[in-house]
């Protein structure tokens, strides 16, 4: 049984994050020209690779218990971030009345770009029915404890969405971010058309997309922001059954006809025909095949002797996270307050108004995980978004009151603790990291890419952009 994590794990997960956090704000925003072309690094981007090369170095290696305490900072902190975002997009909720088609299409333009884009080329690419798993959605938390109950953790579809998931989780923000600087830099999209394109399911990848054009379209910053909260919104309420009634369906009939067009051998075709019919048919049949070849497995986990599954090697090890009133108690206190220091670092300007407008923010926040628990289906991410949205609007009333209590307090700063923790949290998962296949990782680019630019096209057909 390992060992619980002290006051230590606590002393050295907080600091280090915050030190990270520091140093980032430090190194500030820098822009890349490459020809037409630019990448953008910002804070977030820094936050990010600084902790990832902190949670991986050897000389004084990161505990499992530091990182295990991280994990409900980073759990809480993300909600917190996403309070204050919806703060953010509430004021502006009137001026994108007229984009309920376009945000509705972005849909559209994610299952063209995951199912129809990314599944032939994971079939040419021998992955099996883990092609179905990697390439039927963006798979964010939501599809992989859909894929977990819906398929087993021993089916190559699970083995699909895992890959994507950690992968994404891991390297998408960063990923997202440059791919956003780069397509804004070029000015063949409009940064609105960007935003909405933006709405993939996952804050953190919202989160770099954004700070990439928020540097290059500064004076539009506000409406980006909004979009992007909007557009993430809708896709994580709509997105979601979008995917297991559309996307999933659609990509289980087309996996059998991108079998046949690849010629793929004659068992795998008959397998195909059994899980176009919505069968989970036992084992693999592309297993054989890939292992004659030589290729490389994806990340799996192994039949056990009792008929249970043991998790691969490299599977994390770490202690369990946290938990108690006193942790949570302390986590609110420093993902506020820390988070308030940062932004005060950060802007250079600190209002006394602000420590009021973040107990508000934790109050939103802890609201959310207690309406979460009630309604399990709905997570917590997605109430608190939706909530903040509502009440910042210019409908509700003593909303102005409310949204001048977080005047001034930059989302990006404000979550920059949490992305730092994120990044000392890779060395936790390095080894899976490696037992992931490299189809995998090429059906994830695709699968992000062409997601965010077809949603962004769509969005900018639409509106006329």
């Amino acid at each position: 049984m390992p060992e619980k994590a002290g006051l230590k794990h606590w002393v050295v997960s907080v600091g280090l994050g915050f030190a990270i956090s520091l140093v980032a704000i430090v190194i500030g925003e820098h822009t890349i020209r490459i020809g037409p072309a630019a990448i953008v690094l910002f804070p977030i981007i820094w936050a990010v690779l600084i902790g990832a090369i902190v949670g991986l170095q050897k000389i004084l290696p990161i505990t499992g218990r530091v990182r295990a305490v991280g994990e409900p900072q980073i759990r809480i902190g993300i909600v917190l971030f996403l309070a204050l975002l919806g703060m953010g997009i509430g004021p502006s909720i009137g001026k994108v009345t007229n984009l309920g088609p376009a945000i509705l299409l972005q849909e559209v333009g994610h299952i063209f770009g995951t199912v129809i884009i990314a599944l032939p080329i994971a079939v040419g690419l021998r992955m099996g029915r883990s092609a179905i798993g990697a390439s039927w959605s963006v798979d964010r938390e939501s599809f992989l404890a859909f894929a977990i109950e819906r398929f087993g953790t021993r089916s190559p579809e699970y083995r699909g969405v895992f890959g994507v998931w950690i992968f994404g989780s891991l390297f998408g923000a960063l990923y997202i971010s440059l791919i956003a600087g780069l397509l804004g830099s070029l000015d063949i999209l409009h940064p609105l058309a960007l935003a909405l394109g933006l709405g993939l399911g996952s804050s953190s990848m919202m989160l770099g997309g954004v700070g990439a054009l928020s540097v290059l379209y500064p004076s539009q910053a506000t409406e980006i922001m909004a979009l992007a909260g909007l557009s993430n919104l809708v896709t994580n309420i709509v997105g979601f059954y979008a995917g297991v009634f559309l996307s999933l369906p659609l990509a289980r009939k087309l996996y059998l006809f991108w079998t046949r067009i690849w010629r793929r051998p004659t068992v795998e075709i008959e397998e195909a025909k059994l899980v176009a019919r919505g069968a989970v048919p036992d084992g693999d049949a592309s297993r054989a095949e890939n292992t004659r070849r030589g290729s490389a497995g994806d990340v799996s986990e192994v039949p056990s002797g009792d008929g249970g599954a043991v998790k691969a090697e490299g599977a994390p090890s770490d202690p369990p996270e946290p938990t108690g009133r006193k942790v949570s108690l302390f986590v609110y206190a420093s993902a506020g307050g820390l988070g308030l220091l940062l932004n005060a670092i950060g802007t250079g300007a600190f209002e006394p108004r602000q420590l009021l407008g973040t107990v508000f923010l934790l109050a939103l926040t802890a609201m959310s995980f207690q309406m979460a628990r009630w309604v399990p289906a709905v997570p917590a991410s997605v109430w608190v978004l939706g909530l903040a949205t509502i009440i910042s609007a210019p409908f509700v009333p003593f909303s102005a009151s409310l949204t001048g209590l977080v005047d001034g307090m930059d989302v990006m700063l404000f979550g920059l603790l949490q992305l730092a923790l994120i990044g000392l949290s890779l060395g936790r998962d390095v080894k899976a990291v490696k037992q992931l296949s490299w189809r995998v990782v090429v059906i994830a680019l695709i699968t992000l890419t062409s997601s965010f630019v077809v949603a962004a096209v769509l969005a900018q057909t639409v509106l006329h952009l």
